[in-house]
């Protein structure tokens, strides 16, 4: 460094102890195949770290280039050579937390889940898939007469959009009674709890229809 700033060689070497054939040694000495690997290894690193939406950390990395990659390389490895290069991960969204004991909704269905025509109670849900490329969520619209699915969608975020967009699939299908059709929900662990989607958040159908439905959750 101190010789590509313009410095004598030798006035660079006196500083810092080092013999001139060293230096000569070593900038002219070809790089080792542990520097060869590295270098490789950091520009596949990069690919998975961007083709994660830059969201992969370096215990997913190394998942991924271990286990879907058929790669041999430590996890120690790959957390070196991502904070030599900067290669960050994202931290997941911050958990939502509900007041214990207080519940968002009325119970209104009582573990009583027949129902002898369509649209009475409509059962809401999301799931969680591990996938390779990370995880993907699924919220479903459920008609308990017919257990059939009228709504559904997919996201790689558990937001409020993705049980709206199922809601607002499931109103545009069926043919649901106003102040008749209850939706019900648990509180799992993908529920916000004490949190309702904004009017951005939902469909428009969604929103005008939501209105007057019943909403009902238990725990």
């Amino acid at each position: 460094m101190m010789a590509g700033e313009g410095l004598p060689i030798e006035v660079a070497c006196r500083v810092l102890d080092v013999s001139c054939s060293g230096f000569y040694a070593w900038r002219f000495r070809p790089p080792s195949a542990r520097a060869v690997r590295h270098a490789w290894l950091t520009d596949v690193i990069r690919e998975v770290h961007a083709a994660s939406y830059c969201t992969y950390g370096a215990k997913r990395v190394h998942a991924e280039l271990v286990l879907g990659r058929g790669l041999q390389v430590g996890h120690n490895a790959v957390a070196m050579l991502m904070q030599r290069a900067s290669i960050i991960g994202r931290s997941g969204a911050r958990k939502r937390y509900g007041i214990p004991s207080v519940a968002t909704a009325d119970d209104l269905v009582d573990r009583i889940f027949v129902r002898d025509r369509p649209n009475q109670l409509w059962l809401t849900d999301i799931t969680e898939h591990p996938t390779r490329k990370g995880k993907v969520y699924c919220a479903v619209v459920l008609d308990a007469f017919s257990r059939r699915v009228v709504g559904w969608s997919i996201s790689h975020n558990p937001t409020a959009g993705l049980t709206t967009n199922a809601l607002g699939m499931a109103i545009e299908q069926r043919e649901a009674a106003r102040d008749e059709t209850v939706i019900h929900s648990d509180h799992g662990s993908n529920s916000p709890r004490g949190h309702s989607p904004s009017e951005r958040d939902s469909p428009a159908s969604c929103r005008r229809w939501a209105r007057s439905a019943i909403a009902t959750t238990t725990r």
